[in-house]
């Protein structure tokens, strides 16, 4: 075989392999546009689009830069899917300009999958003190997990409470609760519910835990849709903070915010956070699937994540501020 065939087959071989190595993005980006992962397979592998992005990028990189990988098509190719990828990440990297009048008053929440009670009790109650936390939502909480939390403090700290571990989740307060309960929608299991008062204004909290799509994506988008039809429903001053077991790419999170909530990371410009999974050797946090949502009446301080031993999620830590009625946004 002459060098001119081996140069052929080498090339045909690069071709193929960004032909592979395209595929994935270029798929997710037609999910990501359509919105068409719910109840399918794809919802999955949609929480790694940015990811696919980076690839994309690395794709351009090398097929621009490396003689033996230099091909037009792949640049323009990968040019284009980077930037497409970009158009539809970049909203969630730009914060919102939204004016938080001085002296608002302020919550401070928190939101906690403990791994069915399995987080480390006295370090929660830590995070409940230095974070100086007003409202906390812990899913994945069974009975005993609720004894260890209290044995570790957690009453004195909080001494009002919305428990339903025979369910799954559970809200604790520094502030009086009022209106607690669950939700009647159809979700895999019912989601508690509370009310704070907060400068003489009652906020609504709802400790959301939904299915998870590798499980049952039919399961998982009908709780998904159940929470969409309760946000619609809230009123101004609403916040549903948890584990969502969805990112911002998957379209039933969008159907979600669109009902009227904001996702505070994506608000502050820090859309690629990541709360999970936690505790595996060489493996960091990976994606987003912890969340913190509010509705118009409230807008976004400060938001972070803390590692807490024992459970494979982080904590999303959230300062919101209680807007007056003319700083809202509808």
């Amino acid at each position: 075989m002459t060098g001119k065939a081996l140069g052929r087959r080498g090339q045909s071989w690069n071709i193929s392999a960004c032909v592979i190595a395209l595929g994935p993005p270029a798929t997710l980006l037609v999910v990501r546009l359509t919105g068409l992962d719910a109840t399918t397979p794809v919802a999955v592998p949609m929480v790694l689009f940015p990811y696919s992005t980076v690839l994309c990028a690395v794709v351009l990189a090398m097929t621009a830069t490396v003689p033996a990988l230099r091909s037009r098509w792949a640049v323009v190719v990968s040019a284009a899917l980077v930037l497409a990828h970009a158009a539809v990440l970049a909203p969630r990297f730009v914060p919102e300009r939204r004016h938080v009048p001085a002296q608002s008053p302020e919550l401070r929440v928190a939101t906690l999958n403990t791994n069915g009670g399995a987080a480390d009790p006295r370090a929660v109650v830590e995070l409940v003190r230095t974070e100086r936390i007003d409202v906390l939502a812990v899913e994945q909480t069974p009975s005993a997990g609720v004894k260890a939390l209290d044995e570790a403090g957690l009453g004195t700290l909080m001494p009002f409470r919305e428990l339903h571990p025979e369910y799954d989740s559970s809200i604790y307060s520094r502030r009086p609760l009022s209106d607690g309960g669950t939700t009647h929608v159809d979700t895999a299991w019912p989601q508690t519910t509370t009310e704070v008062t907060a400068d003489g204004r009652r906020v609504h909290f709802v400790a959301v835990h939904t299915y998870y799509p590798l499980g049952d994506t039919e399961r998982w988008a009908r709780d998904m849709a159940a929470l969409t039809a309760v946000a619609r429903r809230s009123r101004p001053d609403t916040v549903f903070l948890g584990d969502f077991n969805a990112s911002l790419d998957h379209a039933s999170m969008r159907d979600l915010l669109a009902a009227g909530l904001t996702d505070v990371h994506a608000e502050l410009g820090r859309g690629w956070s990541r709360t999970w999974p936690v505790g595996l050797a060489f493996v960091p946090p990976l994606i987003q699937l912890d969340h913190v949502l509010h509705g118009p009446g409230l807008a976004g301080v400060s938001a972070g994540e803390r590692t807490v031993p024992g459970t494979d999620h982080r904590a999303v830590v959230a300062v919101l501020a209680l807007l007056p009625t003319k700083d809202r946004v509808t």
